[in-house]
């Protein structure tokens, strides 16, 4: 298409629903590494068309094109350095007949369909072209070519979030669904006030910004490839083609929105079907067999957000232990350690960190459970074991981050699994109400101080509403489960997960993860939409979740070390009173069952 409006705005309203094309041209010696540094990172550079050397038509995108005329403006590198903008190409016509043309997707074809959708496009209100940035994320390097990604960014108002992810995320060729929802800085966009590429665009009040990957990506490595002579369109100038979004390529799965974390605001995307699995698996873990009263205190899609906080997690502290025998030796209960051996488990299997803090006169118990878990295949490795003592007011805080600083923290989530939780008169109390303070580490300090730490993410798992992070559910405890005005643990956590026995939990969140990363649409946005899609092997995700038979060696193996089960303190197969096989078993079962169907 060659008709031509005067000024940005207008050519970019006008031709709102065609395909428009980011360009770049090179020598035909580097076509074939670029070719494939694209089909590495199909997120910022779908190709639309690759021409022969020479050839300035792109008969399959446009009916009468020229591709040295075509665009508005182009721009000219000559070893990486930009060296001229240029109106027409047709002065290098004899250079362009040893040069291959790409022809990438651009995001300006999917406003359009935004704009259907009932979402406003700021770029568009205010007259000016889309804000375009150069993050730290690095894309996949083929040969020569490597930079890192760059984006654009949309104001969305938060309730549009959704409409506009679903909008985009079957335009594959104009980059599909956003790669980052929220804080720029974790894109290492540092001020959104200064675009490296485009307009500053102004933020609405209640709007987020949203970022899709984009084309300029291919600008970035046309310079760190320091070819001798290079062309491509300048940003905001692109490839108007003949050709409509109509046609749409599926990308797995209708997307949901999901905010994660408020400081810094981050918003994660799955799909609908891998939503519904993990919703499905919260309500099997939601049934009460001991009749606690626990349905007062469940809220949807706890487990999702908690099993969404630790995909995006690098590094992971895990807490449990409930001394509720204090006239036993020791005094732990078994209901905790094989939930967060799952969750280690599968964590392991998703290759991030993951550590365990626990009280320090449970260390060398704790150890011989870690040991055991490797020997029964549950644990890839050994698990590092930590403890925590209040030395100062900065204890908690010198734990959790390097030399103290809340800039550089060292896990980015902690979980808490029927972990004994502070109640609001300072004490610990079993379901009892015995006051079992002398045996517990003020651990609670830990998810405290990740309040006050951007980035640092809690989850909290409990059965009856004294366990560590049940303080966000402290007023339906205190209302409705037995003692709870004495016993409610005070202490918040970013998500709570409730289950009947809160090794359920456990191994719900450890198969709420398999299931995510199974998700291709979770999988896309968590790499940024760069590099080659991660298909999950059987021989990685298997033998991480949770299943019968190791469970049922782990509890025998609690069983030989002493630790007894919670409700009757026996020393038998069974966990809060409920034998192992067809409770505890079963429920693993139907756990596996719908994260794997």
């Amino acid at each position: 298409m060659i008709i031509k409006i005067q000024g940005v705005y207008s050519w970019i309203d006008y031709y709102l629903g065609y395909k428009q094309a980011n360009v770049v041209i090179l020598h035909k010696s580097l076509a074939d590494d670029f070719e494939k540094f694209c089909r590495a990172n199909d997120g910022p550079l779908p190709l639309l068309y690759r021409s022969q050397p020479g050839d300035w038509k792109c008969p399959s995108l446009s009916s009468d094109s020229d591709i040295r005329t075509d665009c508005l403006q182009y721009r000219k590198y000559e070893h990486g350095a930009c060296t001229g903008s240029l109106k027409s190409l047709k002065e290098y016509s004899e250079q362009l007949k040893d040069m291959v043309t790409f022809y990438l997707g651009c995001s300006f074809s999917f406003e359009k369909a935004v704009q259907k959708a009932g979402i406003p496009i700021r770029n568009v209100e205010q007259k000016c072209n889309v804000s375009m940035y150069k993050t730290s994320v690095p894309c996949y390097s083929i040969s020569m070519f490597h930079c890192n990604l760059v984006v654009t960014m949309r104001p969305i108002p938060e309730s549009k979030l959704g409409a506009a992810v679903l909008a985009t995320s079957e335009l594959k060729e104009a980059h599909g669904a956003p790669i980052h929802i929220g804080d720029p800085g974790l894109l290492g966009i540092q001020d959104l006030s200064k675009p490296d590429y485009g307009d500053p665009v102004q933020l609405h009040p209640g709007d987020i910004p949203v970022f899709w990957a984009c084309g300029v990506t291919g600008v970035e490595a046309i310079i760190n490839c320091r070819a001798p002579l290079a062309f491509t369109h300048s940003p905001g100038c692109m490839f108007i083609t003949d050709v409509k979004n109509d046609h749409v390529t599926s990308s797995g799965g209708v997307p949901q929105v999901h905010c994660i974390s408020q400081d810094p605001l981050h918003f994660s995307i799955v799909s609908e079907e891998a939503a519904q699995k993990i919703n499905a698996l919260e309500t099997l873990i939601g049934i009460d067999p001991g009749e606690r009263g626990i349905r007062h205190l469940q809220r949807q899609g706890e487990l999702l957000g908690a099993s969404l906080a630790m995909s995006h997690a690098g590094s992971v502290l895990i807490t449990t232990g409930f001394p509720t025998h204090f006239n036993h030796q020791p005094p732990e209960e078994n209901d905790g350690p094989p939930g967060a051996l799952a969750i280690a488990a599968m964590l392991q299997a998703l290759e991030k960190q993951v550590a365990i803090v626990t009280d320090q006169r449970a260390m060398d118990l704790n150890k011989r459970i870690i040991e055991e878990a490797v020997q029964l295949g549950i644990l890839k490795k050994p698990i590092p074991l930590l403890s925590y003592q209040r030395e100062n007011a900065d204890s908690a805080l010198m734990f959790l981050c390097e030399d103290g600083n809340p800039g550089r923290p060292r896990f980015d989530h902690l979980v808490a699994i029927e972990r004994a939780g502070m109640a609001a008169d300072g004490n610990y109390y079993n379901a009892r109400k015995v006051n079992i303070k002398h045996l517990v580490d003020p651990i609670d300090e830990l998810f405290l101080a990740a309040q006050t730490i951007p980035g640092v993410t809690t989850t909290g798992v409990g059965d009856g509403g004294n366990e560590l992070g049940m303080g966000k559910v402290k007023d339906a405890v205190k209302k409705h489960i037995k003692n709870g005005d004495v016993i409610a643990c005070d202490v918040e956590a970013d998500f709570t997960v409730v289950a009947g026995v809160s090794n359920w939990g456990g191994y719900a969140i450890a198969c709420a993860l398999s299931v995510l990363r199974c998700c291709d649409t979770h999988e896309r946005y968590l790499r940024r939409a760069v590099g080659f899609p991660r298909t999950p092997s059987p021989g990685l995700w298997l033998p991480a979740l949770p299943s019968v038979t190791k469970e049922e060696k782990l509890l025998k193996t609690l069983v030989q070390l002493g630790v007894r089960s919670g409700k009757t303190a026996s020393l038998e197969m069974e966990v809060d009173g409920l034998p192992f096989y067809n409770t505890h078993s079963l429920m693993i079962e139907k756990l596996l069952q719908e994260a794997q169907q």
